[in-house]
């Protein structure tokens, strides 16, 4: 009996040690709930929206997409500052600036004798409440117009003074008319300063007084404008597109100044379909096409074309087009450049060969091409980068060209001249290069 009762009082023992046991494990103070419940706590402090997780957060949102990396041996510069992709660019006329326009509703002017230095500096214009996409300096280099992407119209900055002597872009007020009913695919203004052009991706092309009103109407009955622009020379405005030539009107002031008329000059015709893009020399003598039928053209477009003179074709070279495809002819016409989507052949205008190629050059399409205007360097855009190459051909294309007239000169002081620009070129060619040539 007492066997049986000390049996049950061992089970009731044990009984009670595993329930503790039991209730030990599954109870707030069990060393199990207690890791699940800081596993759980912990969960949710990573959702709560704590200093901690709001910096990972604001980390993660600032986080921008990788830039495209590229290195050429005749790179000059990466000019580094916009944070969106970059539209165009364009070059003052005394050549003291780049401006260029980007989504991210900035314009930005850059120092080009700041090219071959470490730091590259530029002074900053804000486009409020939209942002540009096209952008074009005036005659003076002290004020740029720009075409406004949701605006649908031209705004133009101008330079001012601050009270602290430093200088500032600043938009004015009034903006210009909306008349164009397609999208704007260029702006441009003449070097005189008379007009500015608007084109747009129907067959429209506008001519504008400086105040906004509309001088005139071109109907470029292309089927569509691929491109368009103003001659240096301030005389011409040219448009290409569907048809497989380039028409050239003249732009008719008075002697006193006031617009008169725009008349058709002449037409640059031997492609073979459409013409994707074209390009002025700084005297607008020559003219350079490039074209769908995988070819580009050099002109000489110094003709009497009021005598029904055409332009002449001086040479036709194959390249690679892929759209967007542009040209651009540096300002003395010994270089022509052509970007294919992401990369840019470029060739010397003596023999037409190709000479140099910077393939992958951006990471996305390039948007626009362009020389400063002393042909030292070819800029190229496509990305949130602007790169500057040098124009080696360019250089080259001098010391043979000078060559050859230095061996026809009879006058002294005519060959110490050639002399003088041989040993110019030559002597950028081996600082570009590291060696002598």
């Amino acid at each position: 009996m007492e066997e049986a009762v000390a049996l049950v009082g061992l089970s009731l023992l044990l009984g009670a040690l595993v329930l503790w046991l039991l209730l030990g494990r599954t109870t707030p103070g069990g060393k199990e709930e207690a890791g699940a419940q800081q596993k759980l706590n912990g969960e949710a402090a990573s959702k709560a929206p704590g200093p901690k997780r709001q910096k990972q957060q604001q980390r993660i949102r600032k986080e921008k997409p990788q830039q495209h990396s590229f290195a050429h041996p005749l790179l000059a510069a990466a000019l580094k500052g916009h944070s969106g992709s970059i539209t165009c660019l364009d070059f003052s006329s005394n050549g003291k600036y780049l401006a260029s326009c980007a989504d991210d509703r900035t314009v930005r002017i850059w120092s080009t004798k700041d090219f071959l230095e470490r730091e590259h500096r530029c002074m900053r214009a804000n486009v409020e409440l939209d942002h540009a996409t096209l952008v074009r300096f005036w005659p003076d280099s002290r004020a740029f117009v720009v075409w406004l992407a949701n605006g649908d119209t031209i705004q133009v900055f101008r330079m001012t003074k601050k009270e602290d002597g430093s200088f500032a872009y600043l938009a004015a007020p009034e903006e210009f008319p909306k008349q164009h009913k397609a999208p704007v695919i260029n702006i441009g203004v003449a070097d005189t300063g008379k007009f500015i052009m608007t084109a747009s991706s129907d067959t429209t092309i506008l001519i504008w007084d400086l105040k906004g009103e509309v001088l005139a109407s071109i109907n470029t009955n292309q089927m569509n404008n691929a491109f368009a622009a103003v001659s240096p020379c301030g005389r011409f405005v040219a448009s290409c597109g569907f048809t497989p030539d380039v028409k050239v009107w003249e732009v008719c002031f008075s002697k006193s100044g006031d617009f008169q008329e725009v008349t058709r000059a002449f037409e640059l015709k031997g492609h073979t379909a459409g013409v994707c893009s074209f390009s002025f020399s700084n005297d607008s003598r020559r003219m350079a096409t490039v074209s769908k039928d995988g070819t580009w053209k050099l002109w000489d477009t110094d003709v009497e074309y009021k005598k029904q003179q055409d332009p002449y074709l001086l040479l036709t070279g194959k390249c690679q087009v892929l759209e967007p495809c542009r040209v651009a002819l540096s300002p003395d016409a010994r270089t022509l450049a052509v970007s294919s989507s992401t990369s840019i052949f470029v060739y010397g205008t003596q023999r037409g060969e190709e000479e140099e190629r910077f393939e992958g050059v951006h990471g996305e399409p390039i948007t626009d091409l362009a020389f400063d205007v002393n042909s030292r360097f070819l800029v190229s855009c496509g990305d949130r980068v602007i790169r500057v190459f040098h124009n080696t051909v360019g250089y080259r294309s001098v010391v043979e060209e000078m060559k050859a007239l230095l061996k026809k000169a009879t006058n002294e002081s005519t060959k110490q001249r050639l002399q003088q620009q041989i040993t110019s070129a030559q002597g950028a060619l081996a600082s570009i290069y590291g060696k002598s040539n």
